[in-house]
């Protein structure tokens, strides 16, 4: 399907892009991209990936705006303090592109409910700020053959990668297991600059647009770490693990239960019943 007059207007500095022109346009129109978490991540996320053309926008999301948020949270404004989050997301999504359309997932993802919400999406970004929801979003994308964008940010740094099912390795093998508090303190207790999310939150926006119009270089097997003070960026490069539960030559993970990630045993238990 040929763009309209308006599209090849709205999208007309994206249009002359190697890699994109009229047929990536339509791929990005045609697409659909899961944002888990509309914070400060997503908030940059959603407005780039609506901005662009990406036709389907899934957004879930449990929370409230509340003041605090506003510093980095630029979906929101001080009249949306103490409403949900999603509608607003939506409303901000949609009335920056009408080619877009918002599917609203509100509430938590869980390990009950994530395989069914990210089924429909061509990938995930995750745009949460726990690590256990962080790790439940990599194994679920990882036993759903999904690909996704990972990004954390905290003080003055973030870090951005991404996995791609059967192209690298997943989150489990970048950092073993679910850091201890006391090594992985969150924005509340030591802070974060807002442009600093804007920074990260527009690369996961990039690198979903990457891989739906199949061009560039993706973070596939690298981590990328942005210093916000030094004002510097490095890509390190990271190997699949061999030994890892959920995407090893043996892995020990094969489901997620109400509890969390099921052991490979459980999992047959549960499939005999």
């Amino acid at each position: 399907m040929a763009l309209t007059e308006e599209q090849a207007r709205r999208y007309a500095r994206q249009l002359p892009l190697p890699g994109v022109g009229e047929r990536g346009q339509e791929r990005l129109l045609a697409a659909k991209v899961l944002v888990i978490g509309a914070g400060g991540l997503g908030s940059s996320a959603l407005l780039y990936l609506a901005a662009a053309g990406v036709g389907t926008l899934g957004v879930a999301e449990g929370d409230r705006v509340s003041l605090s948020n506003l510093q980095r949270q630029i979906l929101y404004g001080s009249e949306d303090v103490g409403e949900e989050k999603l509608p607003r997301a939506r409303r901000a999504a949609e009335g920056r592109n009408p080619d877009v359309r918002v599917q609203a997932h509100p509430g938590w993802v869980t390990a009950d409910n994530i395989r069914q919400i990210i089924a429909p999406y061509d990938i995930v970004l995750d745009c949460t700020d726990r690590f256990e929801t962080k790790f439940l979003i990599n194994d679920a994308c990882v036993l759903s053959a999904k690909p996704y964008v990972h990004a954390g940010a905290v003080g003055f740094q973030g870090q951005v990668t991404t996995y791609v099912p059967g192209q690298g390795p997943c989150l489990r093998c970048l950092l073993g297991e679910i850091p201890p508090p006391e090594q992985a303190p969150t924005c509340a207790q030591a802070g974060i600059l807002g442009a600093v999310t804007g920074v990260i939150g527009s690369l996961q926006a990039l690198e979903a647009v990457k891989y739906l119009l199949g061009m560039g270089e993706l973070l596939t097997g690298r981590v990328l770490c942005f210093d916000g003070l030094g004002t510097q960026a490095r890509a390190v490069r990271f190997s699949a693990d061999p030994d890892c539960p959920v995407c090893g030559a043996s892995p020990t993970i094969c489901a997620l239960t109400g509890g969390g990630p099921a052991s490979c045993r459980d999992a047959e238990k549960g499939e005999q019943t």
